[in-house]
Order: structure tokens, then C-alpha cells, then sequence
């Protein structure tokens, strides 16, 4: 976030049970729209827009300590060698006790981050909110790929372990393997209670694919898909985090240049805000096994 650097609530450092940001500029497998490399710098640009005020939360970024750590650089690496980047950075935030928090990026950056945490939280489980299933086999000829991102997921944690949210796009296959495993849950009014019974008492990580938002709502970002959520819905996934032990998350797919009136920029700004204030609140505060 572009917060003024002076202010005692933030640091450029991993402060411990703290949110840190941590930019993951990858944008190597997108198929139709490029662009979400420039999503964490227009993200912290946008930021500058909105208050540090939650009244959602009933929280303030300036009485809430976190560090922003800029953004990985990418661009000069290989795949496979961008996720281990990726992998070890994470790794490094937990182990010194921060709550990461990154921001995208493709979809892609979910599975080393899941990696690295779940060797802190064998028992972590994965809330994923998105339009689309992102749960092939492979695509394109590729096991690694924002495709095929939560199929990856399922295979590190376990498919008893996952939560999908909001999917409304996908091959009949997927929608078979969702219904198989159990992992679809539709966003009624009455799914916050089966949520949290699910995760109660246990480590979750969430990832946020922003077009999980109506593109009416949302239209920056690579693959839009109608029929989504509004920024209530992601409103009422937020509050519900607010009472899991929520150990780190990602926000992914923004695609700034996409929409030139910005408001996608800043909407992806509010819920990094939102995030961090979630995540301030600290595991100690929750509880929960590792």
C-alpha cells in the first residue's frame, strides 16, 4: 500500500505477527489478456485514493501495524525459477513470523505460496474465491499454469481441505471433479456458517481471484466472466475471515490497463486494505492448530 512511510503503523521490514505485502509481479501464462504484472504497482498507486479506515472493520491502517515489502523481481527468470522465488520469499515472511499477503499477478503465484505456508500449517486450508474452476489437469500442455493453479492446490493439501467460492465457469469435467469432492460452495445467505463450521479451529489461507466480482463491478481484469459476485458478496467472505485464523492470502488478476477509469485499481486496493486489517488482528487472537 502507498502508505506514508513515517507513519509508526508501517514498515519496509517483516515486523513479526504482522501482515506483510509482498508484490508478485508474474504475468507468464496468461492465454488471452497480458497485463497483471502491473496490478501490485497500480494496487499501491490507487491505495492512495482510499482512507486507512475500514468501517467495515471498524479499523484503522494507521493503528494497525504492517510492513510492505515491494515487489519480487520476475522479470529476469525463468517459470519455474519465478516460483521458486516466490516460494522462498514466503517462506522466509512466515518463518520470521509475518502473515503475507501478496498481490498479483496471475493466479499462478497461489501454489509455491501455499507451498511455503503449509510447511508452517500442515493442516492449512485453502478458501478460493474465483469465476473460474482453475482445476485442470493441464493446459496447453502445461501441469503449472493459472489453469491448472488449484488442481496443483488439492494435491499438496488435499481436495477435504479446499472451499471454492463463486465459480461459475469451467469444463463439464471440472464441474464433475467439484461436485465429486465437495469443494463447490454456493455464496447463499446461509454459507457463512457452513464456512466457518468447516475451518473452525483451523489455519486458511484465502485467495482472491478478482473476477470473482461481476465485471460490472470489476472489468480490469484478464478473463471476466457475468454473472458474479457484487463487492457486498466479497464483503460478507471478508467478515467471515475476519473470524478463521486467517494465516495469509493472496489478490490476484488485476489488469489495470483494462479499465482506464481506474476503478478497478482502487476496488483491488480496498480489499488489500481490508486483508491487512484482517490479518493485523493476528493468529493469537483466533487461536487454531497449526
Amino acid at each position: 500500500m502507498k502508505v506514508n512511510p513515517f507513519l509508526e503503523s508501517f514498515s519496509s521490514e517483516i515486523m513479526p505477527q504482522c501482515p506483510a505485502i509482498l508484490g508478485c509481479p508474474l504475468d507468464l501464462t496468461s492465454t488471452y489478456r497480458s497485463g497483471s504484472s502491473r496490478g501490485p504497482s497500480s494496487i499501491r498507486v490507487a491505495s492512495d485514493s482510499i482512507e486507512s479506515y475500514s468501517p467495515l472493520l471498524d479499523r484503522d491502517l494507521l493503528e494497525s501495524p504492517f510492513a510492505d515489502l515491494g515487489d519480487l523481481t520476475l522479470s529476469d527468470k525463468s517459470f519455474e525459477l519465478c516460483l521458486e522465488r516466490i516460494r522462498r520469499r514466503v517462506f522466509e515472511m512466515v518463518q520470521r513470523g509475518a502473515n503475507p499477503l501478496c498481490i498479483g499477478g496471475e493466479h499462478t503465484i497461489t501454489l509455491p505460496i501455499v507451498r511455503a505456508i503449509k510447511a508452517f500449517y500442515p493442516a492449512l486450508f485453502v478458501v478460493h474465491a474465483d469465476a473460474h474452476t482453475d482445476l485442470r489437469d493441464q493446459y496447453q500442455g502445461s501441469f503449472i499454469n493459472h489453469a491448472t493453479v488449484m488442481r496443483r492446490v488439492h494435491e499438496i493439501i488435499g481436495s477435504d481441505r479446499v472451499i471454492q467460492l463463486g465459480v461459475r465457469s469451467g469444463t463439464r469435467d471440472e464441474f464433475v471433479w467439484m461436485h465429486e469432492k465437495r469443494t463447490l460452495l454456493h455464496w447463499e445467505p446461509a454459507a457463512e456458517k457452513i464456512l466457518l463450521e468447516r475451518v473452525r479451529g483451523r489455519p486458511v489461507y484465502l485467495t482472491v481471484d478478482l473476477d470473482v466480482l461481476d465485471p460490472s463491478c470489476l472489468p480490469g481484469t484478464g478473463n471476466p466472466e457475468p454473472g458474479g459476485w457484487s463487492y457486498r458478496d466479497l464483503e460478507r467472505l471478508i467478515c467471515a475471515m475476519d473470524q478463521v485464523n486467517l494465516v495469509g492470502a493472496d489478490v490476484v488478476e488485476l489488469n489495470p490497463d483494462l479499465d482506464q477509469s481506474g476503478v478497478s485499481s482502487i476496488t483491488a486496493a480496498k480489499i488489500v486494505r481490508e486483508l491487512v486489517l484482517v490479518l493485523s488482528e493476528g493468529v493469537s487472537r483466533k487461536g487454531g492448530a497449526k
